[in-house]
């Protein structure tokens, strides 16, 4: 029976002040396979993070997008099972959503001889998703910048920082459903606070970009999204303060939360925690990641 296994990274979105525009794929992966049954059945297998939550019939995500696939495609399964082995923690703002979607999309698209175009599971994965900010670097893999043009199409320039940068990731015990933050952000924003976006967000690019990370603090600043998600984390200031106070060279929200990222270039270990005591603090449990750029983005595993 046909098989593809796909290894998907996860990702980190806004980065400070890119709302739903910048993401970066990180060290820590989700595995998806496809495998023809011939029973003229789906089902979902799910082992690590998200087993007992997952859904494990055609109500799966990472389903939809790949029968999406098969219906682009006029390909007409005779069932299959879907294996999922994720370590991408669910609704903890490191892509687990992001990372289900472009797994079946990416080994659909495999399992029927590779007919849809990069560009093509682009576009097909931002429907799905909603924006584009996590499911790029998912498919991609590096620093993502992603927009849509003029005619509703996701378009991703991709690149990689030439100064290595770790991220340290403190996951702290609770969950944030994406939709519950973004129902706190304001339907309008101060003139002088998307200007003061603007000119992070370049910073951020720049500092990225060049691998000169003196001003990189300065371009994970944030007025769009973050003050107003900051009441939804507990302790999120005292995280903040013991990263930086550890040596990280900035902080942020990573993604819609409540995982809070730190950028370094050394004390990774010290940094990461730091943060977990921070939380700890607070009453919080929490652990966390070391993690770096994943430069491959969504790969079949052979």
């Amino acid at each position: 029976m046909l098989s593809k296994t796909i290894r998907i990274p996860g990702t980190t979105a806004n980065c400070g002040p890119g709302f739903d525009a910048v993401g970066m794929a990180c060290t820590i992966y989700n595995y998806l396979t496809i495998e023809e049954t011939g029973n003229h059945e789906i089902h979902v297998e799910v082992e690590g993070e998200g087993i007992g939550q997952i859904p494990d019939s055609e109500g799966n995500i990472a389903v939809q997008a790949a029968l999406s696939v098969f219906d682009r495609v006029h390909y007409d399964h005779t069932g299959f099972v879907m294996k999922m082995k994720n370590a991408v923690p669910l609704a903890r703002g490191l892509g687990s959503s992001a990372a289900a979607i472009v797994g079946g999309l990416v080994a659909a698209n495999c399992f029927t001889g590779e007919q849809l175009s990069t560009a093509e599971l682009l576009d097909m994965a931002t429907a799905i998703e909603g924006h584009p900010d996590n499911v790029a670097p998912a498919l991609l893999g590096g620093v993502t910048v992603s927009f849509m043009d003029d005619e509703m199409h996701a378009k991703s320039l991709r690149f990689v920082p030439p100064t290595p940068l770790a991220m340290v990731v403190a996951v702290p015990d609770f969950s944030l459903a994406t939709s519950a933050a973004r129902q706190v952000l304001p339907k309008h924003v101060a003139y002088q606070d998307a200007v003061f976006n603007v000119s992070r967000v370049a910073l951020l690019i720049g500092s990225l970009c060049s691998g000169d990370y003196r001003y990189l603090s300065s371009g994970l600043e944030d007025k769009l999204h973050q003050p107003y998600r900051k009441p939804l984390i507990k302790g999120i200031d005292s995280v903040f303060v013991a990263a930086q106070q550890a040596g990280a060279i900035g902080t942020a929200i990573s993604g819609s939360g409540p995982c809070i990222i730190a950028f370094t270039t050394k004390n990774a270990q010290k940094i990461g925690k730091a943060m977990v005591l921070a939380f700890q603090s607070q009453d919080i449990g929490a652990r966390y990641y070391v993690l770096e750029l994943d430069t491959q983005g969504a790969q079949e595993v052979l």
